[in-house]
């Protein structure tokens, strides 16, 4: 496992576990790794950008800095998206693309998110190749002093450039759609309205004011109460939710039912097929997707492959295979006829268009999707890694699997942050959901509990 990478890039408590000295050096040794194939002749370039949290600015600069001392030319982006920042390292032809966001999570916490020239996350080699410098005894990097130094230009209109990128993936406008947007008060707050103004939209908005401390803050994509609240009192047809950084997309249905990356990823998946669009009839899912959604696909004739959790993992096996949809229950979703990563904006867009082509609602177009109860219990244990190395744990899960007759799944793994255990199992019932998993727990209590 990598020390400072995880699933998604360096993150931790802001000025602390990501200080401003952590920042710096990853922007020196990370600027270095990802530009030093660069001619001699050639001045490196890397987009720089952030969501709204108030800790952007302090590792904003730190990071910047530290590009800038090993000579790289900074497009500073300003606040924009994620998946904006991965276009316009694409569309700029840059060499690469640093975005600073935790994402989903509380304002306390701050991420830093690599991405190549190609606009896609770094490999682990690569992420370990920039760890194995920020761990280096000795600096041994060039410290230019004038000359070979690099510099900053302002590059706020790149927004303005990806907007109209994403305008242009929908054939036609969106009016007689009423729709309320929830922006989590992250990065997306300042694109919604140029946004869905320009595609003909009946829309109100909440949670696109951000202040530096509200971001995720009881609104967005994991916290979709008070958009549900809202559609039910505007009798809107839908609401969209993103999260801090807009790469997600949860979905609140016309009664104010949450619509998660599954049910998205079917509604779309399934006009892909009906058009001949979706490529060899294949959807890419992580190990977390609802059985019930396989089990739909399956009806449909559509096959589902899962990869480990993480959405750079579902990116590489589509892009190994040359599938055009994927994503994850937490609301990525990868439409990679048109953007390379997981982007709540375009995938809002999409789901309308389909709404509009073919006259249904939300519910109606999931009126086949029956979803399977699910149990997730997290064990705190002494070793997480090696939980195969325990025989009890292993005859337990096979004895839950025999009895579920292929009418369930089983699914342990360890936390990617924490020392624990991960048992999800989901079944026909909640309460024979419920009753495997804690028959799993148990042993693994008994076995290897702290």
């Amino acid at each position: 496992m990598l020390k400072y990478f995880g699933t998604d890039g360096v993150r931790g408590i802001a000025n602390q576990e990501l200080s401003p000295e952590l920042a710096f050096k990853l922007g020196r040794d990370g600027g270095y790794i990802l530009t030093k194939n660069k001619k001699q002749n050639e001045q490196a370039k890397v987009l720089v950008s952030r969501d709204t949290r108030i800790s952007g600015q302090m590792l904003e600069f730190a990071l910047i800095s530290g590009l800038l001392s090993v000579g790289i030319e900074v497009l500073e982006v300003g606040v924009i998206t994620t998946p904006g920042l991965s276009y316009l390292v694409r569309a700029q032809g840059a060499d690469a693309g640093i975005q600073i966001s935790a994402s989903h999570n509380p304002v306390e916490d701050n991420g830093i998110k690599f991405f190549g020239s190609d606009g896609l996350k770094l490999s682990d080699e690569m992420e370990g190749e920039i760890e194995n410098l920020i761990d280096a005894k000795e600096d041994t990097l060039p410290r230019p002093s004038a000359q070979g130094l690099g510099s900053v230009t302002d590059f706020h209109e790149g927004s303005a450039k990806y907007l109209q990128f994403i305008e242009n993936t929908i054939p036609e406008d969106l009016d007689g759609i009423k729709v309320v947007i929830d922006g989590a008060n992250g990065a997306a707050s300042n694109l919604i309205s140029r946004l869905f103004a320009d595609c003909g939209v009946d829309f109100t908005t909440i949670a696109t004011h951000p202040n530096g401390l509200n971001i995720n803050d009881h609104v967005g994509a994991t916290h979709t109460k008070k958009l549900q609240e809202e559609v039910v009192k505007q009798k809107a047809q839908l609401g969209l939710a993103f999260d801090g950084d807009a790469d997600r997309c949860i979905a609140v249905d016309e009664n104010g039912k949450e619509i998660d990356g599954d049910h998205i990823m079917y509604i779309l998946g399934s006009y892909m097929q009906e058009g001949g669009r979706l490529k060899n009839d294949t959807i890419v899912t992580t190990v977390m997707s609802n059985l019930g959604f396989t089990k739909a696909l399956e009806r449909k004739g559509i096959k589902n492959i899962r990869t480990q959790v993480g959405d750079r993992y579902v990116s590489e096996e589509m892009r190994a295979h040359g599938y055009n949809l994927g994503g994850e229950q937490s609301g990525h979703v990868i439409m990679s006829d048109y953007h390379n990563t997981g982007d709540g904006m375009l995938t809002g867009l999409q789901l309308m268009l389909v709404m509009k082509k073919t006259g249904k609602t939300l519910s109606e177009l999931l009126v086949d999707f029956k979803d399977y109860p699910q149990c997730l219990v997290n064990v705190p244990v002494k070793d997480k890694m090696g939980w195969k190395n325990y025989q009890p744990i292993l005859d337990v899960i096979k004895e839950v699997e025999n009895e579920m007759n292929g009418d369930g799944r089983v699914l342990v793994r360890p936390s990617g942050t924490q020392a624990l255990l991960r048992v999800m199992a989901e079944g026909p019932t909640q309460a024979q959901t419920d009753a495997y998993v804690k028959r799993i727990t148990d042993v693994v209590e008994k076995e290897m509990g702290v």
